[in-house]
């Protein structure tokens, strides 16, 4: 129960087959109380979902408004106080500048990638800084995948909004740990998720992990949530800055 007590904030919960689902149950088992934001339109979906974990609550929360945000934030904070974690697990990009060639990435998919999938996490840092509701110590934990650092086909602008993403990490490490609060990135073997639908040849990437990774095996949800669950906990308490790799050990292979 390494998260006992502690108040943990999911961002962009989708369904049971997402990476935030596998994380905000694992940090549940290990006693958080859990919290959520989900798009408009999801609250009941979300609500069923969400019905094993005891006394979890979602809040709607469009990440691209700042105005929202800060809403979505002062709300939570009324009812709840102050965070000990948040995971940001939000990325979007458009279906044609994923399946076209990268150099046909229209400015606006361009803009819409970065804002959604990267600037997000700066705006969600800031308004819980501005709002004083960060608990001393807490934990900050992002999502991003190998298409940030090499290039893989199909993954295309989102590759440049991860890269994107990473690189806030590390200026934001400099920012939080002022206050002495964490920020880390996991970066996630590929995962059967509503979003790897629009990645092209999806399975064809996990059979090449299955083969040539270390453990020879793909990841799971649970894998990525006992990490987060790490990542939130006093364990990691001098782990800021970083990117890990939940991935079988596939990026530390060559060819």
């Amino acid at each position: 129960m390494i998260l006992k007590d502690k108040v943990i904030l999911v961002m962009g919960l989708r369904n049971k087959w997402s990476i935030s689902w596998g994380v905000i149950r694992k940090a549940y088992e290990n006693g958080a109380k859990v919290l959520y934001t989900y798009n408009d339109g999801d609250q009941e979906k979300m609500d069923k979902l969400t019905e094993e974990l005891k006394g979890a609550k979602g809040y709607k929360c469009d990440v691209s408004n700042d105005e929202e945000i800060e809403k979505c934030f002062s709300q939570i904070k009324k009812d709840f106080g102050k965070l000990d974690g948040i995971l940001h697990s939000i990325a979007h990009a458009y279906t044609d500048d994923l399946r076209n060639d990268f150099i046909l990435t229209s400015r606006d998919g361009y803009s819409h990638a970065m804002d959604v999938s990267s600037y997000s996490l700066v705006a969600i840092c800031r308004y819980a800084m501005q709002l004083d509701m960060l608990n001393e110590n807490a934990s900050i934990v992002a999502l991003t995948y190998y298409g940030s650092e090499k290039s893989i086909e199909g993954y295309n602008v989102m590759g440049a909004a991860k890269a994107a993403l990473e690189a806030s990490v590390r200026y934001l490490a400099k920012d939080l740990g002022k206050k002495g609060m964490r920020i880390n990135t996991i970066s996630a073997g590929p995962i059967k998720t509503l979003s790897a639908k629009g990645i092209k040849d999806f399975n064809s990437i996990l059979d090449v992990v299955e083969d040539r990774a270390p453990l020879h095996r793909n990841v799971t949800i649970d894998d990525v949530g006992n990490v987060a669950t790490f990542l939130f906990s006093d364990m990691a308490s001098a782990i800021t800055g970083e990117i890990i790799h939940v991935d079988s050990g596939f990026s530390s292979v060559g060819v």
